[in-house]
């Protein structure tokens, strides 16, 4: 069985995002990953067609938008994002880091690999507290 720690695991940026740092593993069914964005760092509105995923949120607060709702998550909180469920996250109030899971694995394993930018992805943005 493996054993991943992240603190020795490689580090690299996200490809929709690359100021957050991402450090992540495959299996043949999942992918998961620790993911930090620096404050107001995060991809745009986004969906996953073919993924499902669910995120933890291990430290800092994030602004989420998820389908209609928008609130703000932190610490504990754990997220669900359905397939082809637009969404997106910027970190508040300083850096926050999330663990994340996603299924399927997909072909490259990558947590940015069905990510999908939001034909509305700019109209949400306005809704972020730090773009007013």
């Amino acid at each position: 069985m493996p054993y991943y720690y992240p603190a020795e695991m490689e580090t690299h940026q996200g490809k929709a995002n690359p100021h957050q740092s991402i450090q992540q593993v495959a299996g043949e069914f999942m992918k998961a990953g620790v993911v930090t964005k620096p404050e107001g760092s995060g991809p745009p509105l986004h969906s996953h067609p073919n993924e499902e995923q669910f995120t933890y949120i291990l430290s800092g607060e994030l602004h989420y938008i998820l389908g209609d709702e928008e609130r703000i998550v932190k610490a504990g909180d754990m997220i669900h994002i359905p397939r082809n469920t637009k969404h997106r996250s910027r970190s508040i109030n300083g850096e926050a880091t999330f663990f994340t899971v996603k299924s399927p694995a997909g072909e490259t394993g990558h947590l940015d690999e069905d990510y999908n930018k939001a034909d509305d992805a700019e109209e949400r943005e306005s809704t972020y507290p730090g773009t007013k």
